[in-house]
């Protein structure tokens, strides 16, 4: 059998333990830290926006409170509020941007869920019908098709444009209309 193998190597560290000496990361990008990287997509009074360095898929942001918060039944309601007023604006922009047939949306609380920073945050991560190939499956490696640096500019500009047209919604809601 001649094996290909396709090495992503860019996570080794971080799954390893091996992250910037910062006491949060989440922490740190607000406050400009040059130990990580900055990929803030936006930003108001309460909460951040920035995109996942290692994205599950394209388009993969996170919404986080500027106060640093490890269990979301501490957030204020203006933070959840605004939490959920940035996640309403991203679903618009990403479905023009990316055309995902759905998202997952949650937060990840505690090392037993996933969490891997202790800082609330809320995920939207789209998916796409046969996302998942046979790397995926066999090789137990995802290829990322959109690099976020890239991703937040693109999404920036989507934001700043937003108000001006009507919002699509993803392909699955447009199916279940018809």
């Amino acid at each position: 059998m001649n094996r290909k193998s396709l090495f992503v190597p860019g996570k080794r560290k971080y799954v390893r333990g091996q992250r910037p000496k910062v006491d949060c990361i989440l922490c740190s990008i607000l406050e400009k830290d040059s130990k990580v990287d900055l990929l803030v997509l936006a930003e108001d009074r309460s909460v951040f926006v920035t995109m996942n360095l290692f994205p599950y898929n394209p388009g993969h942001v996170m919404v986080v409170p500027k106060r640093h918060v490890t269990d979301i039944r501490d957030c204020t309601l203006a933070e959840l509020k605004a939490i959920e007023k940035w996640t309403h604006k991203l679903l618009d922009v990403i479905d023009d941007e990316y055309a995902p047939s759905g998202y997952n949306i949650g937060y990840n609380l505690g090392s037993a869920s996933g969490a891997s920073i202790d800082h609330v945050h809320c995920h939207i991560v789209p998916r796409f019908i046969n996302e998942i190939g046979f790397i995926d499956t066999i090789g137990e490696t995802r290829i990322h098709v959109d690099d976020p640096a890239i991703g937040m500019e693109n999404l920036k500009m989507r934001l700043a444009k937003k108000g001006k047209k009507k919002p699509r919604r993803h392909r699955d809601t447009e199916k279940r209309k018809k």
